[in-house]
């Protein structure tokens, strides 16, 4: 199961709203607040993010099976646990980057 969940898009302003996520040295916003389901990520520097999840916007689906989706993938960053109860892992697959996320 593959359900679209939210396009992101780096930044270097400031959005409303933004929630910091310390792992990773970024801030993002709510993709439920957006009316095209944009989430804008800003990177502080030092951020062990790094090449195309940082450079490239990116498409997110939800799934059911995360071990499923990075199957035979070429692994950018994760899995990790942005927030209790959610798993992902971002991934690059014919030159686009692909965030997929677990809930649990």
């Amino acid at each position: 199961m593959r359900e679209f969940h939210h396009i992101g898009l780096p930044t270097d302003q400031k959005q409303p709203g933004e929630v910091y996520v310390p792992d990773t040295k970024v801030w993002v916003t709510n993709p439920d607040d957006h009316p095209y389901r944009v989430e804008f990520l800003r990177f502080e520097a030092g951020t062990p993010v790094t090449g195309p999840v940082r450079d490239m916007g990116h498409i997110a689906f939800k799934t059911d099976n995360l071990k499923r989706e990075i199957r035979g993938a070429k692994v950018l960053l994760g899995p990790f646990q942005p927030m209790p109860g959610l798993q992902v892992v971002f991934i690059l697959k014919d030159g686009a980057v692909f965030e997929f996320m677990q809930f649990d």
